[in-house]
This record gives structure tokens, C-alpha cells and sequence, in this order.
């Protein structure tokens, strides 16, 4: 799944890769279908883990915070489509379904779908495009996706109130949203759009709270939970530094041993 995604865009993303892959933190500003080719691919949200392997459709909800590690499997590629669901086809489609207002439907950031028999058909009529990286046009992405919509709706109704819910996040709790997702590496932009707030908003509450800026403090979480993970857990640092929130392993490593005095690979 991609972090760039854009919710006005219909996309049908193709994954394939001979490595263990940690994508770090993933924005979803865009509904997505999920289906695992080969391999297993374990999502992190929420202070849980949930592990998904070859053959599972799954659904990642937009406007959620998760982390995915791609595990490919022994001596092959892990593979996967993401069918990314644009605001445009979602418009088109929600007059034809009677959403339950009455039902306050709770749902995770990333859930295993029921599948049906046509699940796998339609997954069929994507791979010959895919895999031989065949341009496919953009009135037969747009088709597809609404195509996939249908199919999935259709063994799963109770996606209509998620799918067809167009509201923005509202205010939240801002110390409690920040500490269980310090270690996802968002912009302050995301942060703030999640919380419900402007940045300007975002940076004036979180003062507040933390009594410093949320770059300090996040930079100071993440560097205190790589130390833990190094000592008490063992972990490699070339594993940690993705794990806690850092894309780059030098900008890690220098911040690491500023604050502590010792290279992570020391600990």
C-alpha cells in the first residue's frame, strides 16, 4: 500500500518483492482492498499486530494510521494488488445503497474481508495487466475499481456505512492519540488532520500538554523506545530505527548517540 495515495484518484497498485519490506508509517487517505498473492504480510495499528497470508482479501480503512512488514516467502517474491477506492466512484455509487444511520458500526483500522466466489475471478482479470506491466487505461481502472466495490459489498454489507461515510476526523484526545502513535513516522500536517485540527491548532495543544514541540518530543519518544528495544528486547538496530519511526538509519544512529552516548549497534 502506498502513503501517497490520493483520494480523488482511482489506482490499482501491483506489489513484488524478493525482501523482507517494512513500509513505516501509512497515511490511508483512500479506502483499500487488499489481496495477498504470496507471502505474509503482518499490520501493526493500535498497539496490536495482525498477520494476513497468501489468499487473504483485506480492507484498510482510510484516515487511519498502520504499519505493514512484507514478508515474501522461502526462495520466491511476496506479491499483492491494492485496489486503492477514489471519493469520485464512491459518490457515484452511494445512491444505490440504503446506508443504517441508526447502527453505530466500530471497525478496525485493517480487517480480514468474508470472501465469495467472484473474489477471485476478478482478481484473475487484473493479473495479466499487472505482472507484464501493461498500461492500463484510465476508464478501465475506473471500471474495475467500481467493479471491485460491487463485488465486495456484496459479501460484505456491512461496509456500505465505512465506505460511504464522507466525514472528516474530528477533535480528539490529542495526548492520548500521540502516545499510541508516536512511533508511526507521519508530517505534523497528518497528525493534525487526524486529530481534527489545523497545524497551527495542533502545535498550540500540543505545547500545552507536552511543554515542548511536538518535533522534540517525538524525536525523544522514539529514541527512548529504540533503547528499550535494543536492551531489553534484543532487537537489531538496523531492524529498530523503521520500527520507532526513523526512514533514514544515519539520521537514527547520529540522534541515538547524542542523546545516549552510544552507538544503537552498542547497546
Amino acid at each position: 500500500m502506498s502513503n501517497t495515495t490520493d483520494s480523488k484518484i482511482p489506482q490499482i497498485v501491483y506489489s513484488a518483492t524478493s525482501k523482507r519490506a517494512t513500509e513505516g508509517e501509512i497515511f490511508i487517505k483512500q479506502h483499500v482492498f487488499d489481496y495477498i498473492i504470496s507471502g505474509t504480510s503482518e499490520v501493526y495499528f493500535g498497539g496490536k499486530s495482525e498477520l494476513y497470508k497468501a489468499g487473504d482479501f483485506r480492507f484498510a480503512a482510510r484516515n487511519r494510521l498502520s504499519k505493514f512488514v512484507k514478508q515474501p516467502p522461502e526462495g520466491g517474491e511476496y506479491k499483492s494488488v491494492s485496489i486503492c477506492i477514489d471519493t469520485a466512484t464512491l459518490f457515484e455509487l452511494k445512491n444505490e445503497f440504503q446506508l443504517d444511520k441508526t447502527v453505530s458500526y466500530k471497525h478496525e483500522n485493517v480487517f480480514r474481508l468474508k470472501p465469495n466466489k467472484h473474489f477471485n475471478n476478478y482478481i484473475d482479470s487484473l493479473l495479466p495487466y499487472l505482472e507484464n506491466q501493461n498500461i492500463i487505461s484510465d476508464s478501465l481502472v475506473k471500471i474495475k475499481i467500481k467493479e471491485a466495490v460491487l463485488i465486495f459489498l456484496e459479501a460484505n454489507p456491512e461496509l456500505k456505512n465505512i465506505l460511504f461515510d464522507f466525514s472528516e476526523p474530528g477533535k480528539i484526545d490529542l495526548e492520548a492519540y500521540m502516545n499510541e502513535h508516536y512511533q508511526y513516522n507521519g508530517s505534523l500536517e497528518e497528525f493534525a488532520y487526524l486529530t481534527g485540527r489545523s497545524l497551527s491548532t495542533f502545535k498550540r495543544d500540543f505545547e500545552k500538554i507536552f511543554s515542548t514541540t511536538p518535533n522534540r518530543w517525538l524525536l525523544q519518544k522514539r529514541l527512548e523506545e529504540a533503547y528499550y528495544l535494543l536492551d531489553k528486547k534484543k532487537m537489531k538496530a538496523t531492524d529498530v530505527y523503521v520500527d520507532v519511526g526513523f526512514k533514514d538509519y544515519s539520521h537514527f544512529s547520529i540522534s541515538f548517540k547524542k542523546l545516549f552516548g552510544i552507538a544503537p549497534s552498542l547497546v
